[in-house]
């Protein structure tokens, strides 16, 4: 689906030479994302730039300066008709951004950006992205790695214990270094976490040692904490890419006849089960490395029972 601009107008919106990446509004906002958004916000400036252009323009060429109102409400009509409200409002808030670029670095008039940000958010309620995993659905994942007698066996145990234990997202896990682990009291510093942001999580017992387990088959040198293992065995020292991480689960998965699911449902668990324990929501909410407690709301899948419990503590 495209705007179908004309030709003319199309074509006024390229950029006629290239421009310094420091004076790119683009550019200038995807620098300052962490390393796990990136790949999904660029994308999503890419399929701006296509819908706005008919295909003529990606993010790197669109003159983003040159938008106007008439631009942006075109682009909340499609993105509204063509996504999730989840998603599009995601979208639309990286257009907000790349705009508020723009007239830091003086290349767009202040009214003229107040014009073109003018547009409401899309509302309405979409259906709630992926599951919770029950107790069994976890101990089947790990029972299938502890039965791999392989480095990979222990490494996966290790990696499905932080993902489920302390709730970090894929690029997190993937990042993280033998240094960032404290074995003593289970913490791991998970460093420029979404957002750029550093935090401190806590693995509970059990998963502690499991990642002790995968630490006296990889060694105690410095490097990454979970590393690529090749076919025969031999391990890497180096980070794995977030993909990894995501053939890594879904491997595992089909080993132990687990439903499917993605690494990021093990994020929603990890809130749904803290908030089932009673754990107040800001709490759970600093853990995730959430930037609002709304957010740690949308991650509940406790689904229905816990609101059909929660009435029946009522005294009459």
């Amino acid at each position: 689906m495209s705007l179908l601009l004309s030709y003319g107008e199309s074509q006024s919106l390229r950029l006629t030479s290239p421009v310094p990446l420091n004076q790119h509004p683009a550019s200038v906002y995807l620098a300052s994302l962490s390393e796990g958004s990136l790949p999904t916000m660029q994308q999503t400036l890419n399929a701006i730039a296509y819908l706005l252009t008919n295909g003529e323009c990606d993010a790197s060429t669109l003159n983003w300066a040159a938008l106007r109102y008439k631009h942006t409400s075109a682009i909340r009509t499609v993105l509204k008709q063509k996504y999730a409200p989840a998603t599009a409002n995601k979208m639309l808030c990286a257009l907000r951004r790349v705009l508020k670029e723009a007239v830091r670095l003086d290349l767009i008039d202040p009214l003229d950006y107040s014009k073109a940000v003018d547009f409401q958010s899309i509302k309405g309620n979409s259906l709630l992205k992926g599951r919770a995993l029950s107790k069994n659905e976890i101990s089947n994942l790990i029972d299938i790695c502890k039965a791999d007698l392989t480095p990979s066996g222990a490494r996966d145990g290790a990696l499905i214990a932080i993902l489920r234990g302390a709730g970090l997202r894929r690029a997190e896990a993937a990042s993280l270094e033998l240094k960032d682990f404290n074995p003593e009291i289970g913490a791991l510093s998970v460093r420029q976490g979404k957002g750029g942001k550093d935090r401190l999580v806590y693995l509970p017992q059990s998963a502690i040692s499991l990642v002790k387990t995968w630490i006296e088959v990889r060694g105690d040198e410095p490097g990454s904490l979970l590393c690529p293992i090749r076919k025969g065995g031999e391990m890497q020292l180096r980070q794995m890419c977030p993909d990894a991480v995501l053939k890594i689960v879904r491997r595992r998965a089909k080993q132990a006849g687990v439903e499917s699911f993605s690494p990021h449902d093990f994020r929603r668990t990890f809130c749904s089960d803290l908030l089932d324990a009673g754990i107040d929501i800001v709490t759970v909410q600093k853990l995730a490395g959430h930037a609002s407690v709304e957010t740690t709301a949308r991650y509940d899948r406790r689904g229905e029972e816990v609101k059909r419990k929660a009435v029946q503590k009522l005294d009459f």
